[in-house]
């Protein structure tokens, strides 16, 4: 569009000063293309100046702070013993001569290979001594480091893929839409100049004693050649200059009601959405596919300590005085923690009765919370007495030991050998003998300690199905009870995690001692021998009881995820997490649910594999990194679907698609030829609801060439997908694929720096404005803080962005369709001369001024339906997906109506004035009162054309658009009076022509028949397509008037959870800090600060 734009600016002004070839004055031209200019040369100086503030904002902060990956958990990173002993003394540091060699720069953020080599010795690097570009150092007060990748080379840039210029699809379509214009305008110019031709060599060659030749043309064939330069400059307003400006008006008005929609401000932190751009706000009205982030866009990435089961009793439900069950609400009573003065202020519990039984020393309770207060590698820091901050690898462990700390077992502080708790008050130490830190295999984790009271105890929690098969025989009543309350917790979409005990005899730990610390020293096989060690005494447990902890989802997701399914959007889930985590918050999120008729999974580790699990032999949920027990619940709750266990195997595609493919299906032939146009894969219809699940390992092998279409195919026809385990880089590659196959809109929708990369690929790039700083807000087009704004950036400001650019266009061509072939029609009355209808100053002001404010108030203020429908009939929306209200076959429309209206336009004001008399006798047939009859005329039937499109109207619109006829009356008196026409009689000559053409009945007369005439067929087209071809915008604005009462107040609905999935606290955890706590190196400067 740009290049068009530029040649078609810099070609008309040109060639228009050429006086043997130009036959109107050259401000027709110049004036308006100064006035855009102007305008775009100010909102160009507008958008740099912002841009400017917002690097120096960037580039002068006072503090740094960049965050890693879109987690606010912390990560283990240890020196190396040989550099840490230098600590903070420069002298050492200044002196230290070594030399690192490493890997090259890659995109791999959890590998990093690397040998320093210093005074003789090497010593192995690995990602554990690697901080990334964006990390926060915690608990730590300095540190001393060797830069080894900077710039484009870090792994966080190395992850952030490509920029690239986002155009929209209205873009497009104008660049090809001009293209047929200056076709089509350079076809007419050609036949009129043969027209020409064939008159001056008929008929003006003979008249030359009347209309002699100038000097320059020898011949009939170059006066055509001049002519057809002439007629390129009076058609050239057919694509006017104006319409860039007026779409960038367009969109910076429609980008300014984002920033100040109040309804998606978000008053906890005082931010409002912004429009980081203003070139995509149509896009937003043509949304297909959305990609989001879980941690931190769907959830808060907030823990809550929500119930609890202890000894068989489950603890957190609230109940009135009739013992009936009732929902937590803002006015449900408060569990008083006054009797612990080290309570957290922001905890929240209901349940008074665990509080008495904490008071009344319960043994089994107060053991379940000294064990929730001693299991954790949590650190603690006191920088005021009696405030305690605790400092969490992840925010489960948080949550625990934040309960604990209120019911009465406050974890203080702890060094490499004691931990100590503050138990109801009194303040005990515990020897830490060992931490037997948590892995992705074990799902658990444990500690041992030595009591004040002289035992042994290990402490041990993690996913309920390994710890099952770790529980003493005697656990098996009590199990069974805890099992149901999981169940119940499971339910209600709570993560869940089981804790239980076991007093070592000291032979015993001292004997297991002996052999866990050889297995510590082994260079062979080191890790397999730690776990086999860490078996041997993590078993005959006993069961103290289980957590549920509310993974608190934002505000209104569940219901913004139903409204965007409901208007045809489709939600893939693009994390870094575990599946088990990832699918469980796709249940409470309503991506997926209860009545889908089936759940795939996509695990193989090998090209062959995932082709038999997309296309040829599919296990319904069979899948090895699943829960045993979460896939035995989905089985339950899906037997009928995927048959009885897993022996009953059958394709993915057969399965949701009735027909069985075809071997000359053309989708089938991409894997056997590589097309160089890549196709367009069609939407297809399911025969059910399906949901696909897979990771990123098994994704790096689908993105592959031969199996990206399949994979695509597949995903395309489910309900739902959850792409888990993902790498950055694999989050812009899905993107990339979905916008090379698929002619959609795509938004990707993010919070953290790990979002940066999906966010760019997308057409939309969305940014939460949340806890992990401000990469994803810098690098996206529009910013709010809560993804339940995104409903409303869609179904209302998007809609109305797209149906009013598209209402923009359509009366925009047809406009100046209308206006500018009246010469064409002129043409065959003046000897294709290429003289102009109407008056010079009429064709300068007639886009700049007549009618360009009427169009921008149709542009920035009209509505079809207001907010609140749009947001209750989410259908609405479905029509901008497709582009109906703007696209070829409708600009074809808009050209044959303003033919239509051109031909009107020229004829009905010719056959009127034509031999024509006043009533004083004297003829009125000249050509200044024929010209001022058209551009009247014209004028009366363009603001009334607008008029039926305008649904919306206020009082701005009725004086833009009324008062646009008003101003073309008072300039017309202006520009046509006798002071002006005879100070410059060469610029003004239409000497009297108002005072004598508006007072004729005539006019008047010509002016409504042609109005009549040419709003007929519009006003037809509407009253008649809705009665026999409705659309389904139509049927839905017809049940909208069918509604007679107003709506009801929204009312918000607790979310029921009604299957058995669970996902353990153990799922989301990392490695923890067991051996920088053991290391003891971390507690130097905290004993001194204690000391």
């Amino acid at each position: 569009m740009v290049t068009v734009q530029l040649d078609h600016r810099r070609e008309a002004p040109t060639i228009i000063l050429i006086p043997q070839i130009s036959s109107l004055a050259w401000y027709t031209t110049v004036i308006p293309l100064v006035v855009v200019l102007f305008i775009t040369a100010v909102k160009d100086a507008i958008d740099d100046l912002k841009r400017h503030q917002n690097d120096n904002h960037v580039n002068n902060r006072s503090v740094l702070v960049l965050v890693n990956g879109s987690e606010t958990n912390l990560k283990v990173k240890q020196a190396i013993s040989v550099t840490s002993e230098m600590e903070n003394n420069l002298q050492l540091l200044s002196a230290f001569n070594g030399e690192i060699r490493y890997e090259s720069p890659n995109n791999k953020l959890d590998k990093f290979t690397g040998i320093l080599t210093y005074k003789g010795n090497s010593y192995f690097l690995d990602q554990d001594k690697l901080l990334l570009r964006g990390c926060v150092i915690r608990n730590t007060d300095w540190c001393y480091g060797l830069v080894i990748y900077t710039g484009p080379d870090t792994k966080l840039m190395q992850n952030t893929g490509k920029t690239f210029f986002k155009r929209t699809h209205m873009d497009r379509l104008m660049n090809i839409l001009v293209l047929w214009i200056f076709l089509f305008l350079g076809s007419i110019c050609f036949m009129l100049a043969i027209g020409h031709g064939i008159w001056e060599s008929r008929t003006g060659y003979y008249f030359q004693n009347f209309l002699p030749w100038e000097e320059y043309v020898s011949s009939s064939f170059v006066s055509a050649t001049f002519m057809f330069w002439s007629y390129f400059i009076i058609l050239n307003t057919m694509v006017p200059i104006s319409l860039y400006v007026s779409v960038e008006i367009i969109r910076l008005g429609n980008s300014c009601y984002i920033n100040w929609d109040r309804k998606m401000f978000y008053t906890p932190k005082n931010t409002p959405a912004q429009a980081r751009t203003t070139t995509l706000n149509e896009e937003l009205g043509q949304v297909k596919y959305v990609f989001s982030d879980k941690t931190g866009t769907l959830t808060q990435n907030v823990m809550i300590f929500n119930k609890c089961s202890i000894n068989g009793t489950m603890y957190g439900a609230v109940y009135d005085k009739n013992g009936k069950r009732v929902q937590v609400s803002e006015t449900t009573e408060k569990v008083s923690f006054s009797y612990n003065k080290l309570a957290d202020p922001k905890f929240s519990f209901y349940d008074m009765t665990l509080v008495e039984a904490v008071k009344k020393g319960d043994h089994q309770v107060h053991l379940f919370f000294l064990s929730l207060s001693l299991c954790h590698t949590v650190m603690s820091e006191e920088k005021v007495e009696g405030e305690l901050v605790y400092q969490a690898q992840s925010p489960d462990e948080g949550a625990l030991v934040t309960a604990a700390r209120n019911f009465g077992f406050v974890f203080h502080y702890r060094t490499s050998e004691i931990i100590v708790v503050v138990e109801m008050g009194k303040t005990k130490v515990y020897q830490l003998l060992a931490i037997l830190d948590f892995s992705n295999v074990r799902k658990r984790m444990s500690v041992i300690v030595r009591t004040p009271e002289n035992r042994i105890m290990l402490f041990c929690k993690g996913a309920d199905t390994t710890l099952c098969q770790l529980l003493h025989p005697s656990c098996r009543a009590i199990r069974d009870v805890t099992m149901g309350h999981l169940d119940d917790f499971a339910s209600e979409g709570l993560r869940t995690l089981m804790v239980a005990y076991r007093e070592l005899d000291n032979s015993f730990f001292c004997a297991w001692r002996k052999k866990h610390s050889e297995a510590c020293l082994s260079l062979v096989n080191r890790e397999n021998k730690i776990s086999s060690v860490y078996e041997e005494i993590e078993k005959d447990l006993m069961l103290l009881g289980a957590t549920a902890i509310e993974d608190k989802l934002q505000d209104g997701v569940p219901e913004t995820i139903v409204t965007l399914n409901k208007a045809k959007i489709k939600m893939w889930i693009l994390t870094g997490d575990k599946q088990e985590t990832a699918v469980n918050i796709a249940y409470a999120c309503n991506i997926f649910d209860n009545g889908m008729d089936g759940l795939f999974c996509v695990d193989g580790n090998d090209h062959e594999t995932i082709l038999q699990e997309l296309r040829y032999r599919w296990e319904s949920c069979h899948s090895p990194s699943l829960d045993p027990r979460f896939l035995t619940r989905l089985f339950t709750q899906y037997g009928s679907i995927l048959g009885e266990g897993t022996e009953k195997k059958c394709s993915a595609i057969d399965k949701m698609k009735p027909k069985p493919l075809l071997e000359s299906d053309p989708r089938n032939n991409c894997f056997t030829t590589k097309p160089k146009v890549p196709f367009r894969i069609p939407e297809e219809v399911p025969n059910g609801n399906y949901g696909l699940v897979i990771n990123g390992y098994s994704l790096a092998y689908a993105l592959e060439r031969n199996l990206e279409v399949e994979l695509l195919r597949t995903a395309c026809l489910c309900k739902g997908v959850i792409c888990c385990r993902m790498t950055p880089l694999q989050k812009a590659q899905v993107v990339e694929l979905v916008k090379r196959y698929k002619k959609v809109v795509t938004l990707a929708i993010g919070d953290g720096a790990n979002d940066v990369s999906m966010i760019k690929a997308a057409h939309i790039g969305v940014g939460i404005s949340s806890q992990e700083g401000t990469q994803a807000m810098l690098n996206s087009d529009f910013t709010f803080s809560q993804f339940q704004y995104l409903q409303r950036l869609l179904l209302v400001h998007g809609r109305w962005s797209y149906n009013r650019m598209c209402k923009f266009l359509s009366y925009f061509f047809y406009k100046n369709f209308a206006f500018t072939l009246v010469h064409f029609w002129y043409s065959f009355y003046n000897g294709f001369s290429a003289q102009a209808v109407y008056d010079n100053w009429f064709i300068t002001l007639y886009n700049l001024v007549y009618t360009s404010l009427p169009v921008l108030g149709l542009s920035l203020f009209d509505q079809d339906v207001n907010e609140t429908w749009s947001l209750r009939f989410p259908e609405l929306y479905e029509p901008g997906q497709h582009n109906l209200y703007f696209n070829k076959k409708e600009f074809v429309k808009c050209f044959v109506h303003g033919v239509y209206s051109s031909f009107v336009l020229f004829f009905v004001p010719m056959r009127t004035i034509c031999n024509s008399v006043s009533s004083d006798g004297k003829e009125i047939s000249d050509y200044q009162s024929f010209s001022l009859m058209v551009q009247t005329s014209l004028l009366w039937v363009v603001t009334m054309q607008i008029a039926l499109k305008t649904n919306y109207w206020t009082v701005i619109s009725h004086y833009i658009t009324w008062g646009s006829l008003g101003l073309y009356i008072c300039l017309l008196n202006f520009l046509y009076s006798d002071g002006l026409c005879s100070l410059f009689p060469n610029v003004f000559q239409f000497l009297g022509v108002v005072r004598n053409t508006l007072s004729l009945p005539l006019l008047w007369l010509s002016v409504a028949l042609s109005m009549v005439l040419c709003i007929l067929p519009a006003v037809g087209y509407q009253f008649l397509k809705p009665l026999f071809c409705p659309s389904t915008v139509d049927k839905v604005i017809d049940r909208m008037q069918r509604v007679k009462h107003s709506l009801p107040p929204p009312v918000q609905t607790e979310l029921k959870y009604s299957s058995t999935r669970r996902s353990a606290y153990a799922f989301s955890h990392k490695q923890g800090f067991g051996p920088i706590i053991t290391s003891g190196k971390f507690m130097r400067s905290m004993m001194s600060k204690k000391r």
